[in-house]
């Protein structure tokens, strides 16, 4: 993909706590393409109050899935960006397979090659995951009760702001947010897995294993597309 010269898309799949974010982060560095979360466009429109914050808010505030065409369009306008040129990490689209289709159309004739990592991850430990975290209010930075906490205690040991638990991470939205993921983003793996496009890995462990897990398996598709 990006290390033979060809264009890609790595797309980060996983339930909500399965650990995207970090991973897509620590990729994003060892690749050098850009991460792409829609949860922290989307977030920053509610921040700033845009007309698709407005429309955005009511769905994070159920835990339910902002509508395809409002994420479709949101996503478009920045993978069109020059630092995407050479392909792009995402996490958090596609969600279905409306989505996916989506994307596979805007890239039609490019070129573009697609790999969906599956970051498979129980649902006892995402509840205990995404139950423990807290948000900072001002600069956005995610801390957890037990596995990141901050040094200063209930407040952000960057800004100072006082950390809040967000409605979509109470247990009652944490459970709704599950049980949508499973109804609704799972075929995708089929959808990928049909193309020979899908890998797992074991999202259980510590975040460097993953993140080794994820790399031999960008390197293996490297070297298999190098071959070819």
């Amino acid at each position: 993909m990006a290390e033979t010269g060809k264009r890609g898309a790595i797309i980060l799949l996983g339930a909500p706590g399965a650990g995207k974010g970090t991973q897509g982060r620590k990729l994003s560095e060892r690749l050098r393409l850009p991460a792409i979360s829609t949860g922290d466009i989307l977030r920053e429109a509610v921040r700033t109050g845009t007309d698709l914050g407005k429309r955005v808010q009511e769905f994070l505030n159920s835990g339910g899935l902002v509508p395809d065409e409002v994420v479709n369009e949101t996503v478009s306008l920045r993978l069109h960006q020059p630092d995407c040129a050479r392909g792009f990490i995402l996490d958090g689209f596609p969600r279905t397979v409306g989505q996916a289709e989506f994307l596979e159309r805007e890239y039609a004739g490019e070129g573009l090659e697609f790999l969906a990592v599956g970051i498979g991850v129980s649902d006892r430990t995402l509840l205990r995951r995404l139950t423990g975290r807290l948000s900072c209010p001002d600069c956005g930075k995610v801390f957890h009760r037990e596995a990141n906490p901050s040094g200063k205690g209930d407040r952000c040991d960057a800004c100072g702001a006082g950390l809040v638990v967000r409605r979509d991470d109470t247990p009652e939205v944490v459970q709704e947010r599950l049980q949508i993921y499973h109804q609704s983003t799972r075929p995708l793996i089929e959808h990928y897995r049909r193309s020979g496009a899908y890998v797992e890995v074991d999202g259980e462990g510590s975040v460097e294993e993953i993140c080794r897990q994820i790399a031999e398996v960008v390197t293996s598709r490297n070297q298999a597309d190098a071959a070819g």
